[in-house]
Order: structure tokens, then sequence, then C-alpha cells
């Protein structure tokens, strides 16, 4: 298995630089908005985009991850909301574990589903533990995987969840508050879980200003990921960097 990417997120995070990922969900698919938001991803360094979303019902992921390939080199990364969402044309997969919620098809039932299937694909698998955080309002994704997200309260058991899916071999951390969040994870609940573990963190869900993001960066996020909020409004990735 080839582990060019995580190795870059190893690396980056090792070093202490901040990298950022702008999801792209295939079902809100407006190719002229998404080639300006290209743009400007490219001119601004963004380091990965992340394909996928909770519910996939008209956008096809491979027309959307071949439309990317034609205007962009930026590494692409699927981050999948069901099975289905799989496709050769992208460089990696983060094969998401539900560590905060205790339903077993999202823990495991999923994944073992899809493992023949994500052996043959060629594609860079990096184990992720997954982390819904209430972030203020119910999101398709507790609604669809049936789970209560994490109180945005309680850091300590974002932390003790965070530090099990070290000791259960993960490679990589990724505390969400959902498409369309409130609010954005909390600077002391990320402070607490990095305290914690020494995995790679990725945050995301309701990151709408540049102070959040910072905020985000100064708690331990090694990677911020930006999604809805560039959907209406592509130039406000120029606003944040």
């Amino acid at each position: 298995m080839n582990y060019s990417i995580l190795n870059n997120i190893l690396r980056a995070t090792n070093a202490k630089e901040k990298l950022v990922s702008v999801l792209i969900d295939p079902d809100n698919r407006n190719y002229g908005q998404l080639e300006t938001l290209l743009n400007i991803c490219n001119e601004k360094g963004v380091n990965y985009l992340l394909v996928g979303g909770s519910l996939l019902s008209e956008g096809n992921i491979n027309d959307t991850i071949e439309f990317l390939r034609t205007k962009t080199k930026i590494p692409i990364i699927i981050f999948p909301g069901t099975t289905h969402q799989v496709s050769n044309s992208a460089d990696a997969i983060l094969l998401l574990s539900l560590v905060s919620g205790r339903n077993p098809d999202l823990l495991i039932g999923k994944h073992v589903e899809s493992a023949f299937r994500l052996k043959s694909s060629g594609l860079e698998i990096i184990p992720t533990g997954y982390m819904l955080i209430d972030g203020g309002r119910p999101t398709t994704a507790s609604y669809i995987s049936f789970t209560q997200p994490l109180p945005a309260d309680k850091p300590m058991i974002a932390a003790a969840t965070a530090l099990a899916a070290e000791q259960l071999g993960f490679k990589l951390l990724y505390m969400d508050g959902g498409s369309g969040a409130i609010n954005p994870v909390s600077s002391e609940m990320i402070k607490e879980v990095k305290s914690y573990t020494s995995l790679p963190l990725v945050v995301g869900g309701g990151l709408r200003t540049k102070h959040e993001i910072q905020n985000a960066f100064n708690a331990g996020a090694d990677m911020v990921v930006i999604g809805n909020a560039l959907e209406l409004n592509p130039g406000l990735l120029n606003e944040l960097f």
C-alpha cells in the first residue's frame, strides 16, 4: 500500500505546517461555480480536495472527480458518506470509522462490505477515526448515521474517544461539526484531544471566518476542512487566506 498522502500529512504535522482542504459535495454540481472555486484553490495553494457527502442523491462522484482532474493538480481524497462513494480516479480515501457513535455498521459493517472493492481500487486507504461533534443543530451526517454527536461541552469525552481511536490503530483523527453546523468545534475540545493524542488532527464543520480557522489551528488542528461556506460564495476563500 502506498501511503504517500498520509506520509505527507504526517510530515507536515511533525513540521507544524498547517494544511487546508476544501470539501466538494458531488450533489451540489454547478461546474461554472466549481471552476471558479478551483481557480482560487490553485492560486491559494489549497493542499487537498475532499470529495463526498452524507447523501449522494444526484451527483456522480466519478464525473465530479474527472472534472476536477481537468482543472487542478491538487490531490483528491474521497470523504465517503456511503459505500457507493468509491472512485478509482481519486488519489486516496479516508476509511472512516464513526467512533463517536455506536452504530456497528459504521464502525465495521460497511467496511467489511467494501473491503474487496477497496483492495482492488488502487486507492491509498487512510484509516480515520471520525468523530461527529454537536454543531448546534441536527446535520445530515447524524441523521443518516443514526447516531448522536458528541456533546460540544464535553471535551474529555472527545479526548477519550480520540485516544481510544489512536490505541486501536487509526492513522488520522477527524473532528466534524457536520455540514452546515452553526458552531465550529470549540478550541477547548480541539486542545483536549490534541493533548492526549499524537495523530494528525483534522477539523471541519462550521468554519466560516478567518478567525474561526485560526482559532482551530491555534488550538491544535493540523488540517482544517472548509466546505459548506464555499458553496454559495467560492470567493470566500480569498477572504480566508
